[in-house]
């Protein structure tokens, strides 16, 4: 078989698994909510249940996860490392790169939404989408990510974990039917039950869910959390055991005076976090703008990361930069690396994290920033001991604290960067000047940057979220959805008494000029041919004499349409020519005010028709009816009918006709056309007959169950 109809055959059964999949689901998750109902299950009672559910299956999700990366770790290095001893530590720059080569075409071609780190697609599921998720991001993030930490990408397993309990979460609340307000809740359950099987941290787990997937901490939402997280914890200790991710040495406070100091770091922890979120994104762009091969970039990712890790090797031995990382991050913890391998090390660190995620690697920023910060804190913390020595607790005391303030000041999440941290290493003995460092670099980092790691990632594509409050519609809506395609459009050359008539014919206020190949050259506005008009007369001059050449404004279509009104409001102009991509004049399109209008009407249409699907669906479920929608085909034999010449069950009833645009309410003289789509309030046992009666090949009426 040859390995573009190898790739077709995959494309097709993701495809399948995503339709099929999620057709069959519904349908047993249909009958599963019926029989709920119809035996006095609450609302609230199917979500704590189904809660409950995703946490068993993030738990063992997150168990699976861990073997998939050990012995994809234990194949590289063991299997693939052994074939190459000979060319050692050279096979460093070949073994990220053939695991590159395998999960860049993975996540390329059947998922790339499991590109990165994770976490911002979850929220953006969550803000834009009503949760949903693809079935198979699961199955392709799980993979991608193990391949990609086991070949020695310096990423963690936080976010992946996280996505796939939240694909697992969305997938439930979809089989179930639930509105998109509960499929949101479901995601964050999934979230909590990943973090909390990973880590064993059920507590932080559940915190994480709330303050960083859904930005509140909400009580709405913390008692399913809360079961899937705890759920979790239990499946993970069965099978993993109480293993806690660190072992600590007991430190304390030695004196007030040092609380001092932990501030001092807290707030060079906000700088180094924020510094390492736009290296990150900056090296994103980097690697975006390389003309390459999108699926293989993560090959060239993988020999650079080589390089980082022989430079580590001939440090102290060891790849340290590879992998998680956890090994490096006890041996701070117990004092055991001097300042100048750290120092090294911290370096090394930010230089493979940022290769692994910019090239298109896939895994969480979690373990590379307790990484970074355990590596900054020691550092800090040996100055401390050689300067102030009597006041001062050991340096691995500062690597702990630094750990949670620099994850803090990159997550914006003070509360589940103290909270895991406990959990991860078992330790309250330094719980104030743990908190402190923490907020410290909070505030400080929030300063300094609005956006967290996650959240800058939806910012730079037009999604702003602001924290406990819905987003604007208008970030639900591309300027390719709302864009005039056909563009009047003039050239250079055309003499001003033609644009003269196109402006009166048209009626239009402005155009954009094109060259010979069609790419935007210019804009020509009527207010530039009046001031041509006040000037003198037109005759010998040309739309190159007036035309707006230089600093235009230009915008993409997949740019959200908030920027454009933003555009189009700091320039004070009436219309913005769209071009095919950025560096490219092909004009593709125009976005005028009017557009705008359009727009936004078809985003608060959209908003609402969700909310009415959700309450409608709400309605189906209180007991064994539901509503259905029915569309009416030219071989449906009722076209032509009046509603009271069909035969309908007794228990069923047409509540509403929408044709075109229009919504009519039915009466027994209303004829059906085709094209007419009926909203059929009816028993579920009727459904199908109703549908059959509507569609064509008519059963008898007593058929319904």
């Amino acid at each position: 078989m040859r390995p573009n109809q190898l790739w077709k055959g995959m494309t097709m059964s993701l495809s399948l698994f995503d339709s099929k999949g999620s057709s069959f689901g519904q349908h047993w998750g249909h009958r599963l909510s019926q029989w709920l109902n119809q035996h006095g299950a609450s609302e609230s009672g199917i979500v704590m249940l189904t809660a409950l559910v995703i946490g068993i299956g993030g738990g063992l999700g997150a168990v699976v996860f861990r073997w998939l990366i050990n012995s994809m770790q234990t194949l590289a290095y063991d299997g693939l490392g052994g074939l190459l001893a000979g060319i050692a530590p050279y096979h460093l720059l070949i073994i990220p790169a053939v695991g590159g080569a395998i999960f860049g075409p993975l996540i390329y071609y059947f998922a790339r939404e499991a590109k990165g780190h994770g976490v911002p697609e979850i929220m953006e599921a969550v803000a834009l989408h009503g949760g949903r998720i693809r079935p198979r991001v699961a199955v392709i993030k799980s993979l991608a990510s193990a391949i990609c930490i086991g070949a020695g990408g310096s990423v963690g397993r936080e976010g992946p974990i996280a996505q796939i309990g939240s694909a697992l979460g969305s997938t439930l609340g979809q089989m179930l039917k639930l509105p998109d307000e509960q499929i949101r809740n479901l995601v964050a359950c999934g979230a909590a039950a990943g973090i909390s099987a990973t880590f064993n941290a059920p507590i932080a787990g559940a915190i994480f869910a709330l303050e960083v997937i859904l930005g509140q901490l909400h009580a709405l939402y913390f008692g399913s959390v809360v079961i899937s997280a705890v759920a979790a914890d239990v499946i993970a200790h069965i099978f993993m055991g109480d293993e806690r991710a660190f072992a600590v040495p007991l430190y304390r406070l030695v004196s007030p005076w040092e609380l001092l100091l932990y501030t001092l770091m807290g707030i060079l922890a906000a700088f180094g976090a924020v510094a390492f979120t736009r290296l990150l994104y900056l090296s994103e762009d980097l690697w975006d703008g390389l003309r390459f091969p999108e699926a293989l970039k993560p090959v060239l990712g993988g020999l650079l990361l080589g390089v980082v890790g022989i430079l580590t090797v001939k440090i102290d031995g060891f790849p340290r930069a590879f992998g998680v990382g956890y090994e490096s991050i006890s041996q701070t913890l117990f004092g055991q690396l001097t300042v100048q391998v750290t120092l090294a090390l911290l370096a090394a660190k930010l230089l493979a994290t940022i290769i692994t995620l910019g090239s298109g690697g896939s895994g969480g920023v979690f373990a590379p920033s307790l990484f970074m910060g355990a590596m900054m804190g020691y550092v800090f913390g040996q100055a401390a001991n050689h300067f102030f020595p009597i006041i001062t607790a050991p340096a691995g005391a500062y690597a702990l604290v630094g750990m949670s303030a620099f994850f803090a000041g990159a997550a914006h999440a003070p509360v589940t960067a103290i909270l895991i941290l406990f959990e991860m290493t078992d330790d309250y003995s330094i719980i104030l000047p743990l908190m402190l460092a923490t907020v410290v670099s909070t505030l400080i980092s929030r300063i300094i940057s609005r956006e967290s790691i996650y959240t800058l990632k939806l910012t730079r594509r037009g999604i702003h979220l602001e924290q406990g409050q819905d987003i604007d519609v208008m970030q639900g809506v591309t300027v390719g959805e709302a864009m005039t395609t056909n563009v009047d459009v003039v050239s250079m050359n055309m003499p001003l008494e033609e644009l003269a008539a196109e402006f009166e014919h048209t009626h239009h206020h402005g155009f954009p000029v094109v060259g010979d190949r069609g790419n935007l050259v210019g804009m020509v506005s009527l207010q530039d041919l009046e001031r041509a008009k006040a000037r003198g007369p037109l005759e010998g001059k040309t739309v190159a004499d007036i035309a707006t050449t230089d600093d235009l404004a230009v915008i993409y279509p997949h740019e959200m349409m908030w920027k454009a009104l933003r555009r189009l409001g700091s320039r004070n102009i009436g219309r913005l020519p769209v071009v095919e991509e950025e560096g490219s004049r092909k004009l593709v399109g125009m976005v005028r005010r009017s557009d705008i209008v359009r727009a936004y009407t078809r985003a608060i249409t959209k908003r609402a028709h969700q909310q009415h699907r959700a309450e409608v669906e709400r309605l189906g479920r209180l007991d064994s009816t539901s509503f259905e929608h029915i569309e009416l085909t030219t071989e449906s034999p009722v076209v032509g009918q009046q509603i009271q010449e069909i035969s309908l069950p007794q228990n069923c009833l047409i509540v509403s006709v929408r044709r075109g645009r229009k919504l009519r309410i039915p009466r027994g003289n209303t004829t059906l056309q085709s094209g007419d789509r009926l909203l059929v309030f009816a028993d579920h046992g009727c459904v199908a007959t109703v549908r059959r009666i509507l569609a064509g090949d008519a059963a008898p009426v007593d058929e319904c169950e």
